[in-house]
């Protein structure tokens, strides 16, 4: 639809899809230098942190595993050094004897049943004495693997073996040489308490720890692969380093994908020779760290989803901005060239009032001088205050002319707004609230209430009292008007937070102004009143008064509902700085 206008031609379609190419690019710029380094970042940041977090979680896995290797060590080592002591502090001799061991033998499991046996041990293989729960006393452990060990090494931490009790065990041997002579002192750990030690490491519900020998044997029961002394299904052959991480089982598995995938964390006691090793099934171990990388993505894809509803809602209140902005300099060109038109007409409108007050001050004198001459009976009376009245609404008409066209200095002093609207009310409570106006037309008893709703505490504005007052009555009489003598006159004063400037609401409950008139009420000489009842001056006065003050002036309306202006001004230490 083209719509001509001051010699333009504005095409309404033309100019919608300038907007939408301009939305569409605003879109598409924002999102490519948002979006894309966001997604860059983000996802180069999940790489990052999944590929940390895991690490970090094998090396947890891997510590954990060392620091358990260090715990069995320990004990390992505790028990050497018990024998060894208890064998260097006394003579052979002591170790004959029935009663010494059993007292030697208290006093190693004093703070923990760390021993379930021991034996003192010629070098033939034969038992000097024996305290334990076995028929061992008579045995010969000549030809025992562990005999021949502990011969060479003097120290021997054996397997687990069934041995002459046919239970799984193992041993602790210290051989002790005197001269000539020597002394093996033999005991076996209690395989419950060990066990105890090893497998108390249970990782959530797939989680196990246990110990192998090198020939794949296992030295503690496993949750999940076995008992003791059986052969397990770890492949050795993997496990050559110190300690380390593997993965085995699942799509990459040595057994291939029938066993879920697992992460196996290792490392290799030194005495005796076996593997500790903690397993879980991966999905179990990383389950956190997987939650927590899966929901760092889902929050990407969210935010990035943001990021596009956000661009779309910003670009299009953008847009609106602009546009609004764009009618905005239309209107202000308008105006612009409605000033124009107005500071002619208001040259013209003086020099017609200069013309016109002179003459029509001689008709009212010799109009009165005629109506003194004529008697009451005569009807020329009558024709004679017709002359009168109509001549005095043409000084009005005279004076409204040269109010529009004055432009002199106001007298601006410090003034309150609530006072100023009392005193307007004060003066138009006689003659306007009881009228429907003020020489413009038939006297009608007003049915109208005023409600104040005025603030205390507004501050004081700078403004001419006069001026200012000319506005409220102005004000005041089109609102009086609009009602036809009968509605609520609604005054309302306030002042909005962390704003140096005040407000003034005039509202009544009148008959409203249509919209296509609402956008002219401020121009001079333009009225909706009937032939005789108005100039068009009154709010062209009040819109120029507002603004020389710095204020501003609104207006809303609602046909059969009413009209409401609200003006604002700056406060007082505004206009002092």
């Amino acid at each position: 639809m083209a719509v001509e206008k001051d010699g333009l031609m504005t095409d309404t379609g033309q100019e919608n899809r300038h907007y939408s190419r301009l939305y569409r690019k605003f879109v598409f710029l924002i999102l490519v230098s948002s979006l894309i380094p966001h997604l860059l970042i983000g996802w180069g940041i999940y790489l990052y942190y999944s590929d940390f977090s895991h690490n970090r979680l094998k090396e947890q896995f891997l510590a954990q595993v060392e620091d358990h290797r260090k715990i069995i060590e320990l004990f390992l080592k505790e028990r050497v050094a018990d024998l060894e002591f208890a064998i260097q502090t006394q003579p052979q001799e002591f170790w004959t004897r029935p009663n010494n061991i059993q007292i030697v033998f208290k006093a190693l499991n004093h703070s923990g049943r760390f021993f379930i046996d021991l034996g003192a041990i010629s070098e033939q293989g034969r038992h000097l004495a024996y305290v334990g729960p076995y028929q061992l006393m008579d045995k010969n452990y000549s030809r025992e693997f562990w005999f021949k060990e502990v011969m060479e090494k003097e120290v021997f931490v054996s397997d687990m073996f069934l041995g002459f009790r046919k239970s799984p065990h193992f041993i602790i041997a210290y051989l002790h040489k005197r001269g000539n002579h020597s002394l093996i002192i033999r005991a076996s750990i209690d395989t419950d308490y060990f066990r105890s030690l090893v497998e108390t490491v249970k990782i959530d519900k797939t989680g196990e720890a246990y110990l192998v020998n090198s020939a794949g044997i296992l030295q503690t029961n496993s949750r999940f692969s076995g008992k003791i002394m059986e052969k397990t299904s770890l492949p050795m052959g993997e496990f050559k380093k110190p300690n380390g991480i593997q993965m085995i089982g699942g799509d990459n598995g040595i057994f291939g994908q029938s066993s879920p995938r697992q992460i196996v964390a290792y490392t290799w006691l030194k005495n005796p020779r076996w593997l500790l090793v903690v397993k879980q099934n991966y999905a179990e171990a990383f389950k956190g760290v997987n939650q927590a990388n899966w929901t760092a993505l889902v929050f990407l894809h969210l935010s990035s989803l943001g990021i596009i509803i956000i661009t779309i809602v910003v670009t299009y209140f953008i847009i609106r901005m602009i546009r609004r902005r764009d009618e905005k300099a239309r209107q202000l060109n308008e105006r612009l060239m409605q000033a124009s038109k107005l500071a002619s007409v208001g040259e013209v409108s003086a020099k017609v009032a200069h013309e016109l007050n002179s003459p029509l001050g001689g008709i009212l004198i010799y109009a009165n001088l005629l109506l003194e001459d004529t008697p009451p009976e005569d009807p020329k009376q009558k024709d004679l205050k017709e002359i009168i009245d109509q001549a005095l609404r043409c000084k009005e008409i005279v004076k409204d002319l040269l109010e529009f066209s004055r432009k002199s200095t106001y007298r601006r002093v410090p003034c309150h707004l609530n006072q100023s609207i009392r005193e307007a009310l004060d003066l138009l409570s006689k003659q306007v609230l009881a009228q429907s106006s003020l020489f413009l037309g038939p006297i009608v008893q007003a049915d109208i209430q005023v409600v104040q709703e005025l603030d205390p505490d507004l501050p004081l504005i700078e403004a001419d009292p006069g001026r200012l007052n000319q506005v409220l009555v102005n004000l005041i009489i089109n609102a009086v008007d609009a009602m036809e003598g009968k509605g609520t006159l609604t005054l309302r004063s306030y002042q909005k937070p962390q704003e140096k400037r005040v407000y003034l609401e005039v509202s009544d409950s009148g008959m409203g102004i249509p919209p296509e008139n609402v956008s002219r009420i401020f121009e001079p000489f333009f009225t909706t009143k009937e032939v005789g009842k108005g100039t068009g001056l009154g709010l062209s006065t009040v819109y120029g008064i507002v603004q020389e003050h710095g204020g501003t002036i609104d207006v809303q309306s609602t046909v059969g509902q009413g009209t409401s202006f609200l003006l604002s001004f700056p406060i007082q230490t505004d206009l002092l700085e």
